[in-house]
């Protein structure tokens, strides 16, 4: 699994990190970003929902 966030489409809902916060953070400006290390999802199974609770559909869930 290759995580993303689009960080041009975010608008800061906070969505990613309240689902999935193991994954997600929010950087100083409020947007989400994928913690450092995290990219691979780390096995959470929260990940996919967190990309549907992305009221933008910023977040990028991609296999390999």
């Amino acid at each position: 699994m290759r995580i993303s966030v689009d960080q041009g489409r975010c608008i800061g809902a906070g969505q990613c990190a309240l689902t999935a916060p193991q994954v997600f953070t929010q950087d100083d400006d409020g947007l989400g970003e994928v913690l450092p290390g995290r990219e691979d999802g780390h096995g959470s199974a929260l990940v996919r929902e967190a990309a549907r609770a992305c009221p933008v559909s910023a977040i990028t869930v991609g296999e390999g």
